[in-house]
């Protein structure tokens, strides 16, 4: 099949790219390279384009014959969404509307979309089930729920076949060691941990020990991207069947942030220095997925439920590539 990847240089699209490429697809990456990486998707064509030209997108689905759609382009920063949340909402859901427009114009009628667990806002049942009524509390979750109602949408007025992939904490990286996570500014607990086995920074902050958890720290539910990957793919392959898909991908097991900076010292061998300082505002105390979903839909399970092992692959990544994409 000829997929067009949008944001496949980033994270999570780079470790789908490779998965689809590896599954023997006809891939072309679409990036503006905003956040993405051109050293992720090395070998692989790529059209430099931003979402928000509908022109150049649909010049591209059309030129190369384009069958269906990945799209992972997004701001994702949630403090950033608060700040300055017109970006957010022109690139997050103008871009996508963008992207849907360009697909019906061409004929393409299928597209795998990467939402997020942020359209729950603080669940009132973990571990979270597709049921749980969707109230996101900062901008970036409401985003990600609007292009959702979007699909819905565009799927009973044009027939659109979509998957909405509600996805938990991306983390690990590829087996290679070769592509692994690259974020600037770094927000995500695990590659700040490894960057301060590496030198790179002083300490890490857990911010907030009195949760209503076992530890008193926040507790999250961690996917590895390669995981993540397949599940993309399965979903895709899926559309032939199902014309809509709206689906939690999680391990179904939480670790808590002091577990997390634990199993870094197990893996790095180093003390990691840790301050503890107050609870950022909208943390909720657990967010754990209920996976069974997308098991009995897609016959798709997270392989990797270690979380030590999940780290390890990252520390791979970082230890060979200290400062990332650019090393």
């Amino acid at each position: 099949m000829k997929i067009l990847v949008i944001g496949g240089a980033g994270y999570v699209g780079s470790h789908a790219v490779r998965h689809l490429v590896g599954a023997g697809h006809d891939v072309l990456v679409y990036d503006n390279f905003c956040y993405g990486h051109r050293g992720a998707v090395r070998g692989v064509p790529v059209v430099e384009g931003d979402i928000l030209d509908q022109p150049l997108l649909e010049q591209t689905l059309r030129e190369h014959g384009i069958e269906a759609v990945m799209h992972f382009a997004a701001f994702t920063y949630v403090g950033e969404s608060v700040t300055d949340p017109a970006a957010y909402y022109r690139n997050n859901i103008v871009g996508t509307l963008s992207i849907l427009d360009a697909m019906r114009a061409v004929g393409v009628d299928r597209i795998v979309f990467s939402s997020t667990c942020a359209t729950y806002g603080e669940p009132g049942v973990v571990p979270i089930t597709e049921s749980e009524p969707q109230t996101p509390i900062n901008p970036y979750g409401f985003t990600k729920l609007a292009i959702e109602r979007a699909l819905d949408d565009y799927a009973h007025a044009y027939g659109l076949r979509f998957a909405a992939l509600r996805y938990f904490n991306a983390s690990g990286a590829a087996a290679e060691g070769d592509i692994g996570e690259d974020h600037q500014p770094e927000t995500h607990l695990i590659p700040i941990a490894l960057q301060v086995a590496l030198g790179q920074r002083e300490h890490l902050s857990i911010f907030g020990t009195d949760y209503p958890t076992p530890d008193g720290t926040c507790i999250r539910d961690y996917i590895h991207v390669t995981d993540l990957a397949e599940a993309h793919l399965a979903a895709l392959e899926k559309l032939a069947d199902e014309p809509v898909l709206k689906l939690n991908l999680g391990t179904g097991v939480g670790v808590s942030v002091k577990g997390i900076i634990d199993a870094c010292r197990q893996v790095t061998g180093h003390a990691l220095p840790v301050i503890e300082v107050e609870r950022r505002e909208g943390d909720p105390p657990e967010l754990v997925a209920d996976p069974s979903t997308a098991e009995s839909i897609l016959g798709w399970r997270a392989k990797h439920l270690d979380i030590a092992e999940t780290i390890a692959s990252a520390w791979c990544w970082h230890r060979a590539n200290p400062k990332g994409y650019g090393s």
